[in-house]
């Protein structure tokens, strides 16, 4: 069984499917200085969403979420966009930690996993 990969850098893939399962490079918010964590989230949760779709999948099928916040403080922030974006009956397994990002301006990172609907 062979990879295919979607927007392939030199560094990295963003999308690498394998047999029926999709796996997204973790997702930042292209728009940063100035944002909320709030506003990071709903852009990079719009960016999964066209991500998925390319790959043959939707949020529907993600089945694993790890996320990682700058401070876990934003925890209620971020959930009040998450809770709005995800299906009721098809919330994926999920886990949301703290961490040094790579960026200072980089509030929220996102990544998931899904089956190809």
């Amino acid at each position: 069984m062979t990879i295919e990969r979607k927007h392939v850098g030199p560094r990295m893939s963003q999308v690498a499917i394998y047999g029926n399962t999709v796996f997204l490079a973790g997702i930042t918010a292209e728009q940063r200085g100035g944002t909320s964590v709030a506003e990071q989230t709903a852009e990079i949760l719009a960016r999964i969403d066209t991500l998925l779709a390319e790959a043959g999948s939707s949020k529907e099928q993600v089945y694993k979420a790890t996320i990682w916040l700058r401070d876990i403080a934003a925890f209620d922030e971020m959930n009040s966009v998450w809770d709005k974006w995800v299906v009721p009956g098809h919330t994926p397994v999920r886990a949301t930690v703290e961490a040094r990002l790579a960026m200072p301006d980089v509030l929220v990172e996102i990544q998931v996993e899904a089956a190809k609907a």
